[in-house]
């Protein structure tokens, strides 16, 4: 006869998972602050280079000044002065797939020179389609836009209606408070 010992594996009591999970989670979350120190200035950087590109495409000027805009229109989250060729606005219209960052240039006339689309989260192959040149282009040198459906000149991207309103809304909000601070 053989004599077989069997050890009873001791089983993890509940402070020592509640302490293990702490510690995992704790790791985790020095490792993700990390992370975002490291990320926050390059994704800073980024962003203003997006912004800047935006706004010499809509409206080329040697610089822009930030403005104060007191109006009371929500989709404005910036205004910027580009010498005497107009303002540069920057709104964020709401689509379909979410908030689309839009910069529109006005020019002194009160008309749109431009509109450039910094980010969305729109459907790819349908709202997309609104970072099209030739989407863009029916807006420049007008003052006051709409879609077809709604009784204007601009021609909606196919099957993504709501995604070109919201870019109509965007331009019509930074014509409005371009007029609104100059």
């Amino acid at each position: 006869m053989s004599d077989t010992v069997v050890v009873k594996k001791k089983e993890a009591g509940p402070v020592q998972l509640v302490v293990t999970l702490f510690l995992i989670s704790a790791i985790c979350a020095v490792l993700l602050g990390l992370v975002n120190n490291i990320t926050a200035g390059p994704i800073a950087a980024a962003n203003e280079a997006a912004t800047n590109a935006a706004m010499q495409a809509v409206l080329p000027a040697d610089s822009y000044e930030q403005v104060e805009y007191t109006g009371g229109n929500a989709l404005v989250t910036a205004v910027y002065k580009a010498g005497d060729a107009g303002y540069v606005v920057q709104v964020a219209p709401s689509g379909f797939g979410g908030n689309l960052d839009v910069m529109v240039g006005v020019g002194a006339d009160g008309t749109c020179t431009g509109v450039s689309i910094i980010s969305h989260a729109e459907t790819s192959g349908l709202g997309a389609n609104a970072t099209k040149e030739d989407f863009r282009a029916q807006f420049v040198g007008k003052a006051n836009v709409a879609v077809t459906k709604d009784g204007g000149d601009i021609a909606a991207l196919t099957g993504a209606t709501i995604t070109s309103r919201a870019v109509c809304d965007g331009v019509n909000a930074a014509i409005e408070a371009a007029a609104s601070v100059g």
